[in-house]
């Protein structure tokens, strides 16, 4: 069975850093594609990356591309989305994903794992 379980979210303000963490277990690292997603009260969940174990290849939604950098740590069995330069729109609740796909013709992007995710708010 597949669990995953974040941490590392909460209050930073605009221009600060935040490393979200993910313990993964129940699955082989090399099998398949992890990644992060984040979702707003009212809005549809969104991909932020999707990766593979190696880290190539990699995709990451535009609105982070430069900022946000996903690295796993299949011996330690962890995830990790490192977020640089936050802006207010950050504010999400984000998750951690395994078997993610990148985005298709209509630019929605799922999973067939999830975690129960974590909170980030970024203030002004």
């Amino acid at each position: 069975e597949v669990q995953l379980v974040e941490s590392g979210g909460g209050l930073v303000q605009v221009g600060g850093s935040l490393r979200l963490s993910c313990a993964a277990d129940g699955f082989d690292f090399d099998d398949y594609f992890i990644g992060w997603f984040r979702q707003a009260p009212g809005k549809e969940r969104e991909g932020v990356s999707c990766i593979a174990n190696s880290g190539n290849p990699e995709y990451y939604a535009p609105s982070v591309k430069g900022r946000f950098t996903t690295i796993t740590d299949s011996a330690k069995k962890m995830m990790y989305l490192t977020m640089n330069n936050l802006q207010l729109k950050d504010t999400d609740v984000y998750y951690c994903a395994v078997d993610c796909g990148y985005p298709d013709n209509s630019g929605v992007m799922g999973a067939n794992y999830w975690g129960r995710g974590t909170q980030v708010t970024v203030s002004s």
